[in-house]
């Protein structure tokens, strides 16, 4: 389906404002592309008598409201208490750090001994 869309969008670049199912098949057929039938007629009927340039505006308005893998919420709570958790993590790596000392001891020998 993907194939067909962006060779109707191509067609539509080129200055084709309805572009017909020989159009699209001819964009296709220039790569090595067949065309399915099925979805030539399921893209053809959804997109008949609309403009693309304000479909392509309006999908982009909805995608700007979805969120995008986390890093928004990952920003804001780094701004807001990003310092306290850093405080926290250098503390337990800390006392990581004089555990294994301790259990170097314990053993009568280090690592690099």
């Amino acid at each position: 389906m993907t194939r067909v869309l962006a060779a109707y969008l191509l067609a539509t670049l080129g200055g084709n404002a309805n572009p017909t199912a020989d159009d699209v098949k001819k964009i296709l057929g220039s790569v090595g592309i067949e065309a399915n039938a099925e979805e030539l007629a399921k893209v053809l009927e959804q997109l008949q008598g609309k403009d693309v340039n304000a479909l392509i505006a309006e999908g982009s308005s909805k995608l700007a409201s979805v969120p995008a893998g986390g890093a928004a919420p990952a920003a804001g709570a780094a701004a807001a208490g990003g310092k306290a958790e850093e405080k926290k993590e250098e503390k337990k790596e800390e006392k990581k750090e004089e555990k294994k000392e301790e259990s170097d001891d314990d053993m009568g020998f280090g690592l690099f001994d």
